[in-house]
């Protein structure tokens, strides 16, 4: 269907092309189809004579006549459409022929992983996303960004685009001191609620293990550095320096359970360290775009829109946490990709316009709206019924681990993938175990586990393998044109849901096409005596299974080939 689709869209462009020779595409009306607003009006509708009606002041619906006249002197409408039909004022819709939805089945056997994958495209795209502060556990707010950082890297090389993915470390400011601070009064004796307990401290049961790590003079390996305690509990600088190892060890581990890599680990404390942070804020004070006020220093964000103007530096010397951000993105800019995506809570909103005021004021050449943002918004835990707010691990919230840990790395991907990144979301622990048809996950595993043993109990009856010239013709039931038509929208799906940064848009078709399966699954028997019917269907269901490992992997979730349940397959 997507082969005969290209055709028809050539073709389509040609009767265009000759309908309004004084304005061709892309200037003029452009060759595009639609669906249809219900399914018994056909597979395709072209609106374009709508368009082109005013554009050559002609009724639509006699412009939608000569349209359909010229399209059916076309051969690809000859090979792939059955009927053309106008309605209304002048839509056109076309029935594809059999043949056109059976095509598919042997597009995707033949693409195989790299069905709905696009050419490389030579664009090159960073994703920043987590980039927790190295001062405890991962929470949940990093595992939803986590899971959509990841799928959103992934719908992007699908597009031909390379990607990188990036870990920016907030490894310097007041949270590091407090980290340091904690620390050392957990080697001094002291616990939350203690009268000498630092009332700034963290409280979760992480800072006794760094503390006991570090009393037994421990190395410890994170991403990219080891670093050994020295076991004084006087030497701050050395506590901290193993504390921010230490955590970003665990850190590692955590995305380790959530089976995560990064391309690069970025620190902010190096901007500090190569003068970055300084060289930025002397390019806007060169440039005019600061001011000094009350003992601070302040840069004109209104000149680049802001609501109001940003302290840069503080009375106290301090530099507010934005500033570090503009030379981090100065750096994005200067590596050359052609787009660099942040993947940040909501909460972060209010730095967008400042970063991006701080990007213009360097007077580089950044683009407006450089970087890209995508924003999220929190996620609540239920479990029992009840919310689940505190963690043992972290003190004062639940983390990425903890969620892993009640339900599985798949689970965690897909639910938090499952809606829009700006819309509140209830994980329901409960739900993530089911094992039914309740459970989104399941519900979609269970339909590639189900074809896997089709597949098999086919291959051990019959000795036979999927063959991908299998005559396709028999492949006429409803459930099977609905399922066939479910796969054909799979590349297009992938492209609009990368151009929208979208992953949510692979969940809702996962679910879809797995729904069109099951129904397939309950209408029609596979394992028939007709050897040629028979054929076919083990045709489409290898076709099947592979765009829902292929969508399933864009998620990060598995394709399970077993999966346990009450029900046995017949």
């Amino acid at each position: 269907m997507i082969h005969a689709t290209q055709d028809l869209l050539a073709a389509l462009d040609t009767v265009l092309r000759e309908l309004a020779p004084e304005n061709p595409p892309p200037n003029g009306p452009v060759a595009a189809f639609e669906a249809p607003k219900q399914a018994a009006h056909g597979d395709l509708a072209i609106t374009v004579a709508m368009q082109l009606a005013r554009t050559l002041k002609q009724n639509p619906r006699e412009l939608a006549t000569r349209l359909v006249e010229k399209l059916q002197a076309q051969p690809a409408v000859a090979a792939w459409v059955e009927a053309i039909e106008i309605a209304g004022p002048g839509f056109v819709n076309l029935r594809l022929k059999d043949v056109a939805r059976q095509a598919v089945v042997r597009e995707v056997l033949q693409g195989g992983h790299c069905f709905g994958r696009q050419a490389p495209s030579g664009r090159r795209v960073l994703v920043e996303f987590v980039s927790a502060n190295p001062t405890g556990p991962l929470h949940v707010g990093h595992a939803r960004q986590a899971a959509l950082g990841d799928a959103v890297s992934s719908l992007l090389a699908t597009q031909g685009h390379e990607v990188t993915r990036e870990f920016y470390y907030n490894d310097a400011g007041v949270q590091i001191a407090t980290l340091a601070a904690s620390t050392q009064a957990r080697l001094k004796g002291l616990k939350p609620g203690d009268a000498l307990w630092p009332e700034s401290a963290y409280n979760g049961d992480y800072i006794q293990d760094i503390a006991d790590a570090f009393v037994k003079k421990q190395t410890v390996h994170a991403d990219d550095r080891a670093f050994s305690a020295s076991g004084d509990v006087d030497d701050l600088d050395n506590i901290r320096q193993f504390a921010v190892a230490y955590l970003r060890h665990e850190q590692d581990l955590d995305l380790q359970a959530f089976g995560l890599r990064f391309d690069n680990y970025f620190l902010e404390s190096s901007v500090y360290a190569n003068g970055a942070v300084e060289t930025a804020i002397e390019r806007m004070r060169a440039a005019g775009h600061t001011y000094e006020q009350d003992d601070a220093l302040w840069l004109r964000t209104t000149d680049f829109g802001d609501d109001k103007d940003r302290v840069m530096r503080k009375r106290d010397g301090t530099l507010t946490y934005f500033v570090p951000d503009v030379a981090y993105h100065v750096n994005k800019f200067q590596r050359g990709f052609h787009q660099c995506i942040n993947v940040q809570g909501s909460d972060h909103h209010g730095t967008v316009a400042r970063v991006r005021a701080g990007l213009q004021a360097q007077g580089l050449g950044i683009p407006q709206g450089f970087p890209d943002y995508l924003l999220h918004k929190m996620v609540t835990v239920m479990r029992g019924g009840e919310e689940v707010k505190i963690s043992k691990r972290a003190g004062s919230y639940v983390t990425l681990r903890d969620l892993v840990d009640w339900t599985s790395r798949d689970a965690v991907r897909f639910f938090l993938n499952s809606r829009k990144g700006d819309t509140e979301f209830v994980f329901d622990v409960d739900l993530a175990l089911k094992h039914s048809d309740e459970n989104p996950v399941f519900y979609v595993q269970y339909a590639h586990a189900r074809i896997c043993s089709v597949l098999r109990q086919w291959g051990e009856k019959t000795g036979g393998t999927v063959n991908i010239d299998a005559d396709l013709a028999p492949l006429t039931a409803p459930t099977e044109k609905a399922l066939m038509g479910k796969l054909a929208e799979y590349p297009k799906m992938l492209t609009l849901a990368a151009q929208g940064l979208s992953p949510h848009d692979v969940a809702f078709y996962l679910r879809d096409l797995a729904g069109a399966f099951h129904s397939y699954y309950a209408a029609e028997r596979f394992i028939v005596d007709d050897p040629v019917l028979c054929a076919a269907r083990m045709a489409l269901l290898a076709a099947t299974r592979q765009v829902l490992a292929n969508a399933l992997a864009v998620l990060g979730v598995s394709a399970p080939e077993q999966m346990q349940r009450e029900e046995v397959d017949a």
